[in-house]
Formats: structure tokens, C-alpha cells, sequence
């Protein structure tokens, strides 16, 4: 299935005042930014026809593929001065570089590559700036085996902060991580049917609008994850992830354990 990413944002709460104008997606964790660790996640299970959605900075995001180091992950043997790699992360990849605005919503950057997906009825879609180790293959299998026009992944409230419960008069009644409440957050990760372009106009948010929309119609699912998830949506989640990263601790690259 072909992998749309969103990779246009530009990630106000990552800078922590930066003036730069590196998108999100190419924070680095480890010597690979985020969107590579996503790439290879979908890689891992079959899928490497990429569609990326493109708005600022985007030429970071060219310039890192067309300049793209195979050394940098892969062993290699160097030889009378030439280079002979003993595997290689992106040689069957196709990747689309689709410029869809600076300012534009996810559900009008899906908009502007729908004719990139003529003739795939199903397609993947995915934020590229969040981690995850979920089974992408059960999660596709559930969606086909429904009617539905499209499933998000979901998972627990990620906020370390507490709800406090008042009686009548003032009184804390009890206090709950936000963690362990009944509630679902979206994950960021979507396998979609064409008809999801029948609830996205223009301008359109994917989430808000069209899965909203959707969910009203009965036409959506959910996929429940509890496992790893970590999104690097702030300075403090990146470095999170850089550190596990150093630390080997490494859930999210499942292509090493295999």
C-alpha cells in the first residue's frame, strides 16, 4: 500500500525558540531524523511506496534523500577506495515529493496528492513525527476485514497530569492520572479507503472533519494500542526518544530485531 506522510508542519512547540526552518519530521534521533525511523517502520512491513506531503522547509527534506548517506545505518566494506554496502535501507523505496502548501491543514495536504493515489482503494497516512512498535499488519487486517472508510489508531491520554474530583461544596473527592481515565486519544497512524476524500472539502481537517464526520456515519474505526507509542510533538518528547535511543532502548525499530 502506498504511505502518505505529513511532513509539512512546522512544529512551533519543537524550536524551543529556534529561528531555523527544519520541519518537525527532521529532528534527528540517532543519526537518522523522525521520518526516517517512520519510513522504516512501514518498510518493516512491505510498504515502500511513500507519498510525502511537503510544505515548510521542505527542501530538508529533499536535500536529505537526494544527498542520502547509506553508510550513516548500514555496514558497508570499503574497497580500493570504493564503497560495497553489506545492506541498505531505502534501495527499493519509491518516494513522491509533492509540495502541498506552507500553510495548508492535513486534510487539504491529503487533498492536493489525491490523484498520486489513483487506484489504490486502501493507503496508509501517517503524522511522521510519532514512534510506535504497534503490529501495522493486524491493524491493516481489522480495517479490511470492516465496511468502514477509515481507522485511526488510539491510544491512552499521554499527560502526566492528575484530574481532581470536587464535591458540592469545593471538597476534592478523589484524584486520577489523566493516563488511567477512560479515554482515547488519537495516534496518528491511518489506514484510509478512497471514500475518506468524499468527507474532506477543501480546507478540511482529516481528524476534526472528515474522521469527525465519519464517526457520526458509524463509517469509522478504532484501533486500540497500549503499547509503545512517543510522539516528539515538544523539545522535552525528542529528547526523550534521543536518549532511549543512545540507551539502546530502541522499541520502535523493529527492522533491527529482525
Amino acid at each position: 500500500m502506498k504511505v502518505v506522510l505529513f511532513c509539512g508542519g512546522y512544529g512551533m512547540r519543537m524550536r524551543d525558540g529556534a529561528a531555523d526552518d527544519i520541519p518537525k519530521p527532521m529532528q534527528l534521533v540517532g543519526p537518522r531524523p523522525l521520518l526516517w525511523h517512520v519510513m522504516r517502520y512501514y518498510a518493516h512491513f512491505g510498504h515502500t511506496e511513500f507519498v510525502l506531503c511537503l510544505g515548510y522547509g521542505g527542501h530538508h527534506i529533499k536535500d536529505f534523500f537526494l544527498d542520502y548517506r547509506e553508510t550513516a545505518s548500514n555496514d558497508f566494506v570499503l574497497r580500493g577506495g570504493r564503497v560495497e554496502l553489506l545492506s541498505s535501507d531505502i534501495s527499493d523505496w519509491t518516494i513522491t515529493f509533492a509540495h502541498t502548501g506552507i500553510d495548508a491543514p492535513i486534510g487539504e495536504r491529503l487533498r492536493r496528492v489525491r490523484h498520486l493515489l489513483d487506484g489504490d482503494e486502501v493507503f496508509l497516512a501517517n503524522y511522521a513525527d510519532v514512534l510506535t512498535d504497534a503490529p501495522l499488519g493486524d491493524m491493516v487486517d481489522r480495517f479490511l476485514e470492516s465496511t468502514a472508510a477509515a481507522s485511526l489508531m488510539v491510544v491512552p491520554p499521554q499527560s502526566s497530569f492528575h484530574c481532581v474530583e470536587l464535591g458540592e461544596h469545593g471538597d476534592a473527592t478523589g484524584i486520577t492520572p489523566v493516563s488511567q481515565l477512560p479515554l482515547w486519544e488519537n495516534g496518528g497512524y491511518f489506514v484510509l479507503r478512497q471514500e475518506i476524500f468524499d468527507h474532506l472539502p477543501p480546507g478540511s481537517d482529516l481528524v476534526e472533519d472528515a474522521c469527525g464526520d465519519l464517526a457520526k456515519r458509524g463509517r469509522l474505526r478504532a484501533y486500540p494500542y497500549r503499547g509503545f507509542w512517543q510522539p516528539a510533538d515538544t523539545v522535552k518528547e525528542r529528547v526523550a526518544l534521543e536518549q532511549a535511543y543512545r540507551c539502546g532502548d530502541r522499541p520502535w525499530m523493529l527492522w533491527e530485531r529482525a
